[in-house]
């Protein structure tokens, strides 16, 4: 049976008494922002492509930083990003195509945003810029929503629903691309999905291990949590609770970086005193008020390795 093996170490950065392996990741740049979420890497690091949005969520966009001499570059709105409803990027192995949700109308003869569809760009290199959007189509997209794609090296998609064929409220369904066209999704086993929320998978280029979060699961800590399923054969492992990744407040939104074997994810988490031992002056409530930590959702991450022996 795989194992996993979690080498977590205390590294410099802001750390937490429930989760001493998570510290923050680039605040000076996601601190700019309201809320940042769904993270995608390169595999040289030296380009992400991000989800900034509003208070509430009534906006987001993707932004992209690309690393420039060892500094990174002042963050900007994609080419293809910054009039609809833009959210969860992730850059395929290949770094070719990038996937993201979108409520943009499918025809650009229609300015009226619609429900949420998986939308894709194309480069032909790092160097070139992005294509204008397209739609992946049916059998994925829907009249129903479909959410945060996650594609592995032979182009199979993972995404999230809410389909009626859902076993509960979101699942994550599968999709394996067979001839230069996607099969019927299907929603995948119950070790997996159940009949809560399951959502926001990330998959292994090679295929082998899923992280997705589930929501206030029997074992989960309050909230939205990490979970980890490894593949044998066409089988899913009965998922696993990343327990000393997790906060009892949302955690999702999973990328792991298999280069430096590092996992990120967005974390609501919030260490915001409600009180203090002497009175404070203004600007000491403000800095307390900004903390990176205040509860809105930020990008976190924790160095961890596999061990794939059977």
């Amino acid at each position: 049976m795989k194992k996993l093996l979690l080498i977590c170490v205390l590294i410099t950065g802001q750390l937490f008494s429930q989760d001493n392996y998570v510290e923050s990741f680039l605040s000076e740049i996601f601190s700019q922002y309201p809320s940042v979420r769904d993270i995608s890497i390169s595999q040289n690091q030296d380009e992400i492509y991000f989800s900034a949005q509003s208070f509430f969520g009534e906006l987001s966009t993707i932004v992209v930083i690309k690393k420039v001499k060892n500094k990174w570059s002042e963050p900007r709105i994609t080419s293809f990003s910054g009039q609809f409803h833009d959210l969860e990027p992730f850059l395929s192995p290949d770094e070719l195509k990038l996937y993201f949700a979108s409520n943009r109308p499918v025809s650009i003869d229609n300015s009226e945003p619609k429900d949420y569809d998986i939308w894709f760009v194309e480069r032909s290199s790092k160097s070139e810029e992005w294509s204008v959007p397209k739609n992946i189509g049916a059998p994925i997209n829907t009249e129903k929503n479909e959410f945060y794609p996650a594609v592995s090296s032979n182009g199979n998609l993972y995404f999230t629903s809410d389909w009626d064929s859902s076993k509960g409220k979101d699942d994550i369904f599968f999709s394996k691309f067979e001839n230069g066209k996607y099969t019927t999704p299907i929603s995948l086993s119950t070790g997996i999905n159940s009949n809560g929320y399951e959502f926001n998978s990330f998959i292994s280029p090679d295929e082998n291990i899923l992280v997705f979060s589930g929501y206030n699961r029997k074992d989960g800590k309050g909230s939205g949590d990490l979970y980890i399923s490894f593949k044998d054969g066409v089988n899913w492992s009965i998922a696993t609770n990343l327990s000393n990744f997790n906060s009892k407040h949302m955690d999702y939104c999973p990328f792991i970086d298999f280069q430096s074997n590092t996992i990120y994810f967005t974390s609501k988490r919030n260490d915001t005193k409600s009180h203090f031992q002497n009175k404070k002056n203004l600007d000491e409530f403000q800095k307390e008020f900004q903390k990176y930590s205040n509860g809105l959702s930020r990008i976190y991450k924790a160095s961890f390795s596999f061990n794939m022996d059977e």
